[in-house]
Parts: structure tokens; C-alpha cells; sequence
């Protein structure tokens, strides 16, 4: 299936971006980091912690275990250092979870229950899909809300992680 080669690039490319913006976001000052910032989740420390805590939410569902978190604006990591050893975890985490993917679970669907409680049935494949998006959706806004300071936001393009990919 095409697909797997797909998802387990876009898993690799998310640690990328990760690694990259997280880099950028250590020279912040403590009070930079969490200063607020227009944004949905209105500064880069709430940002981050939502990319992480809709990870977990979700990967708790592919892997159908408990949820860790009952809130998507849960703030469990305020530290910056934390938040980025768990973010690295997560990352594997990911990375390990479509490496081990197969055709058949991908063709399947995934049934949960939202964060209203309200039971879903969802094409694996979409749910991935929409895992990935939501990532770089926010990880866009992080990166627009570094834009606001004097840290340079990186590049977080998937053809210049491509191109990285490609050539190592």
C-alpha cells in the first residue's frame, strides 16, 4: 500500500519540524515563552503543549489505550525543557507506531470516543491524515507567534526536509 511509505515519511518530517522549531524556541527567555501571543492557543508554551497533548490523544486512539489527557488545552509541561524531552518521546513514539503499521490496519477503520465523550468511527488512513495536518496546522502558528520575537523561525518546509531526507 502507498500509503504506509506516506505516513511513516510524514512521521519522520514531524520530528524534523519539531526538532527544528524547538531548537528555535530554546533561546527564548522563560517569560518569552510564555508571554501571550495572538494565537487559538494564545502563546507558544500553550501551542506546543496542545500539538503534544493532541498527539497523545490521538496516538492513545491508534493504539487504543487510555487517554492521558482530558482537556486538548491541558497544560502539562509550563517548563520549556520538559515540554521538549517529552516532545522527543512523543516524536518516537509516532515514528514507532507507523513504522509498525500493515496494509490491513491501515484499510480498517478506528473507533473511539471524542473528547465530548461521543462515540466516532473513522477510516484509519483519514485519521492519520488528519493527525499529521493537525500538526503542522499548529506547529504554523508556533511558528508565526516566533515571528513576534527576536528568534529567527526556521524553515519547517517538507521539500527542504525532503531534500535533507533524500540526500543523507
Amino acid at each position: 500500500m502507498a500509503d504506509l511509505p506516506y505516513f511513516r515519511r510524514l512521521a519522520r518530517y514531524n520530528g524534523w519540524a519539531n526538532r527544528r522549531l524547538y531548537l528555535a524556541c530554546a533561546d527564548l527567555s522563560p517569560a518569552e515563552w510564555a508571554a501571550p501571543r495572538a494565537g487559538f492557543f494564545p502563546s507558544l508554551q500553550k501551542t506546543l503543549n496542545h500539538i503534544l497533548v493532541g498527539d497523545r490523544v490521538w496516538l492513545s486512539r491508534f493504539e487504543q489505550v487510555e487517554l492521558p489527557h482530558r482537556r486538548l488545552d491541558e497544560v502539562p509541561y509550563p517548563e520549556f525543557s520538559a515540554l521538549k524531552a517529552a516532545r522527543e518521546a512523543e516524536d518516537e513514539r509516532i515514528v514507532t507506531y507507523t513504522s509498525g503499521l500493515d496494509s490491513e490496519r491501515l484499510e480498517g477503520d478506528l473507533a473511539y470516543r471524542n473528547m465530548a465523550g461521543e462515540f466516532q468511527v473513522t477510516p484509519l488512513r483519514w485519521s492519520l491524515a488528519h493527525f499529521f495536518n493537525h500538526q503542522t496546522h499548529h506547529r504554523g502558528q508556533a511558528h508565526a507567534m516566533l515571528s513576534s520575537t527576536d528568534v529567527k523561525p526556521p524553515s519547517l518546509d517538507m521539500i527542504v526536509f525532503l531534500r535533507e531526507e533524500l540526500a543523507s
